[in-house]
């Protein structure tokens, strides 16, 4: 599933007209450039004392045909399947983990678990890489005949490939959960003295049941219970916070890079799985081997994570300062003697050298002169002649170019050159060592938020903690986040029905403004709630603090309490221990 949900996240790339192998339609890119050089008419280059301004042709009923496509239901119910199937995993996996491992265990196992979670990413980063560099339509087009190559923010991947593969994947690791036993004995149960065995399995089977019939029966007086826990509701507040930070971060991250150095969308893919994915992995495991071979407390543990966490935070804001510039592009950037000021409004495109050529201001056809400035098109560089087909197009004789050179240009926007590139490896380290230390501090969070809440309302409780992460923050983050960002746009693509497209430029400093300080801002107010969390702490006795043999004989004598609005999950002080067992 995390695989798939990372396809869900590379196909936001995709143009609205983007098509695939179930649609009629194929994906027409915006251009006026033909793909063959025998032309009747250069409508695209600068030709004087044109009859016609270019206007792209479409049947307006056409449009609105395409307007009005239905497809998007196919991925609306695929999502609600897939959300049916993937929900009960987590929550009821982790609880049971937790209800059949010793507390000493269960991070080391959470931590394995979070790390399975974790190739999921990784093969659908690799996957997402690998099918965005095959062209959408592949197959069913002449891929010679075009004019657009990955680095265009034009070209659409196959992205419809991932889907196929990973659900032929999710069929098959599907078939291992219908052998999972309805329970396990509780780890260690073996060891105890003869005669407590079947007394525990019965107590086992009782509570089973219990929490079978606690579905009907006790869900709003669990619910009371849980909205009353001042440190399970305190975690619930800052899990929010960190994943709207966190899914507005890595949602927009590859268009980020894209966008401020230049890369492909697959190579911007490739990156991510190899930088971030691994050292996750690593510190997941790291956390939960250190936290069961050392004894490490929950409560030692959180305090522990909160620090680094912070650390990590402060680090985070290296990332300002590690920015490149706009793409040149004259008429929007910089001016046509490559001056950067003030960003161009789109009146402002022409100027002397290309106002008798009659060029489209809002097509987006870039090229790169020989001069190291970029234009929206050849019209608009004033080429008067082109060379060669596909993206070995080579125009000639450009009056706004003013170099050295043969004043020529090629299909494509410019580089930003080596310092950019060095940048860009800074801004990986830096996302190398924050994904490791992000880790470390997860698996202590999750045991805090496990060891809160009463056994039988552990389902329940990871449950809703689910839940609201969802609704508050995986829905509703990319939302906002893509309307601001939308807000930094420079120059919108057109429609064949001349309706504004998907952006082609962004202002990169105002894009790295939002991507920046937005998150930066939803975690630093999350770490409100977890400092109030820690001073809760001080007075909560959690279970895992004691040996592994009182803990079980402290389960024993679990004594089930209707849920009051008090808080009966912060443990006070005891006079004794058979009272502290007695309340556990």
């Amino acid at each position: 599933e995390a695989g798939i949900t990372i396809l869900q996240m590379l196909s936001l790339h995709l143009t609205p007209h983007s098509e695939c192998f179930l649609c009629p339609h194929r994906y027409e890119y915006e251009t006026t450039i033909s793909p063959t050089s025998n032309l009747s008419s250069n409508s695209f280059l600068c030709v004087e004392n044109r009859s016609q301004t270019l206007k792209p042709t479409q049947d307006p009923t056409e449009c609105v045909k395409e307007m009005k496509s239905l497809m998007w239901i196919y991925v609306l119910v695929g999502n609600i399947i897939r959300g049916i199937g993937e929900t009960p995993i987590m929550p009821l996996g982790i609880s049971y983990i937790e209800d059949f491992a010793k507390s000493e265990n269960s991070p080391l196992y959470i931590g394995i678990l979070e790390t399975g979670k974790m190739f999921g990413p990784i093969i659908g980063l690799l996957l997402g890489s690998f099918c965005a560099r095959i062209y959408v339509d592949t197959g069913s087009v002449n891929t010679d005949d075009l004019t657009i190559t990955p680095t265009d923010t034009r070209w659409v991947g196959a992205w419809w490939i991932g889907f196929l593969v990973c659900a032929g994947v999710n069929v098959l690791t599907s078939i291992p959960f219908f052998f999972f036993p309805k329970t396990l004995p509780k780890e260690g149960l073996q060891d105890n003295v003869d005669g407590t065995e079947n007394a525990r399995e019965e107590k086992h089977r009782e509570k089973v049941k219990e929490e079978n019939r606690g579905i009907t029966k006790d869900f709003l007086p669990f619910m009371k219970s849980l909205s009353c826990n001042r440190i399970y509701m305190l975690l619930i507040l800052t899990s929010v916070l960190q994943i709207n930070a966190f899914i507005n971060m890595f949602t927009f991250l590859p268009k980020y890079l894209e966008q401020q150095y230049g890369k492909s969308t697959s190579e911007v893919v490739l990156l991510i799985g190899v930088y971030n994915l691994p050292p996750i992995c690593i510190g997941y495991l790291l956390i939960g081997f250190i936290m069961k071979k050392f004894k490490i407390t929950v409560k030692k543990a959180a305090y522990m994570s909160f620090c680094l966490s912070l650390f990590e935070y402060l680090l985070y804001y290296f990332h300002f300062m590690i920015a490149c510039d706009n793409f040149q592009v004259a008429g929007l950037t910089t001016s046509y003697e490559g001056v950067q000021h003030p960003l161009y409004v789109e009146n402002k495109v022409l100027d002397d050298c290309n106002t008798r050529c009659s060029c489209l201001t809002n097509t987006w056809d870039p090229v790169c002169g020989d001069n190291g400035l970029s234009y929206m098109s050849a019209c608009l560089a004033g080429c008067e002649k082109s060379v060669g087909t596909g993206t070995h197009m080579v125009f000639q004789n450009c009056s706004c170019i003013q170099s050295s050179g043969n004043a020529s240009a090629v299909l494509g926007l410019c580089n930003k050159g080596p310092d950019c590139a060095n940048k860009l490896q800074y801004f990986l380290i830096m996302s190398v060592i924050g994904s490791f230390i992000y880790s470390i501090t997860a698996i202590p969070g999750y045991m805090v938020l496990l060891r809160c809440i009463k056994p039988e309302e552990k389902s329940l409780g990871i449950g809703l903690h689910a839940f609201c992460t969802r609704i508050f923050a995986g829905i509703p983050a990319p939302i906002y986040f893509g309307a601001l960002i939308d807000r930094t746009c420079l120059h919108w693509g057109t429609l064949k029905c001349g309706e504004p497209g998907a952006c082609r430029m962004y202002n990169i400093n105002n894009f790295r403004r939002i991507y920046l300080v937005l998150p930066a801002a939803l975690r630093g107010s999350s770490y409100v709630p977890a400092f109030f969390i820690l001073i809760l702490m001080r007075k909560f006795q959690f279970p895992g603090e004691m040996d592994s043999s009182e803990t079980e004989l402290a389960d024993m004598k679990l004594t089930v309490k209707k849920s009051e609005c008090t808080d009966v999950h912060g443990i006070p002080k005891v006079e004794n221990d058979g009272e502290l067992k007695t309340r556990l």
